[in-house]
């Protein structure tokens, strides 16, 4: 029993590290509905139409549809499905050329959104709207909504404006304008703060995240084992891949509707599974692999909280500049 098992997962192992294979090319004969060019193979080589288009029905109808959406290309299947159970050696394919077989990450990347968003809007197990719970449950986590926090804000401006009242007049008007200053900040540091957390923004700001992570990452395994070679552009095209596979597991509990406190747990638990296809990407020992995206994590830390200081103080200097 045990030896079976050992062999069905080195089988397992050697199906991982193989790259995708295309059929041979039949020898049956087509003529192009299209353009009429006699042709042997899937598509006409004059007009590109795929051999496999016929007469219109309602299956071509259906195939049709949901190819809108990318489902109803084969690679978007073989993609999800490397993506679970061999999402390094698969990005690897597709960083080598093998792109024809596997689903674009970024087309990819955007329908998991879209999806991810559709699901909370109630395409749910439940059929509950998750924006709204979760908005309650993170307010009981974490305490204080931001509108009493903005709230206090503009009242304690308010307050500065009507003690400024009481002071001479050239007092007055230098309080006025750091009071016009500070709300000009607060107006424009509020809006900054809506558009992030605005969830049909989220992908953006998950792409800005990413981009932001993979640079110290790349500098950390640019010569990698496997890739030795290894470009920037790659790199960030394969966190995007990487990103999708965590996207695909966190679906089954935006499906299933659980609590924002169990996704969270869950979430967490599921970033974890990075190190699987970082490790089979850059051929590095999972220890190697740790320490490196560890490392690249407190670099992409400190990068972006340098960025956020910077960003706010330059919307301060052009706050009082404005009012200058």
């Amino acid at each position: 029993m045990f030896e079976d098992q050992k062999k069905r997962y080195r089988k397992f192992r050697e199906w991982q590290k193989m790259p995708h294979h295309v059929k041979p090319m039949t020898e049956e004969e087509h003529i192009c509905p299209t353009c009429g060019r006699h042709y042997v193979g899937n598509y006409c080589p004059q007009c590109g139409q795929s051999s496999k288009i016929g007469r219109y029905s309602f299956k071509n109808a259906f195939l049709l549809f949901i190819d809108v959406w990318g489902l109803g290309n084969r690679g978007m299947f073989r993609t999800i499905r490397d993506l679970l159970l061999r999402p390094g050696y698969m990005i690897r394919d597709y960083l080598r050329g093998m792109q024809m077989a596997y689903f674009p990450p970024f087309k990819m990347f955007f329908l998991i959104t879209a999806l991810s968003l559709v699901i909370d809007s109630g395409l749910n197990i439940r059929g509950l709207n998750r924006f709204e719970l979760q908005e309650k449950e993170a307010e009981e986590l974490f305490g204080v909504e931001s509108s009493s926090k903005d709230k206090g804000n503009s009242e304690e401006l308010d307050a500065k404006t009507k003690q400024s009242e009481v002071k001479d007049n050239k007092e007055q008007a230098s309080e006025e304008k750091k009071d016009k200053v500070d709300r000009e900040y607060e107006r424009m540091k509020d809006g900054v703060n809506a558009w992030l957390d605005n969830e049909s923004n989220s992908s953006y700001v998950v792409l800005m995240m990413l981009l932001l992570y993979s640079f110290p990452l790349w500098l950390l395994i640019r010569r990698c084992p496997a890739i030795p070679d290894f470009r920037f552009s790659e790199c960030f095209v394969a966190m995007v891949y990487i990103i999708n596979m965590l996207d695909i597991y966190t679906l089954i509990p935006q499906f299933m509707c659980v609590s924002y406190k169990t996704e969270m747990i869950f979430s967490l638990t599921v970033t974890l599974l990075m190190i699987v296809p970082v490790k089979q990407l850059s051929g590095y020992s999972y220890w190697q692999a740790v320490w490196r995206m560890f490392v690249a994590l407190i670099l992409a830390f400190i990068m972006a909280l340098v960025l956020y200081v910077f960003f706010f103080l330059m919307l301060n200097i052009y706050a009082d500049i404005k009012y200058g």
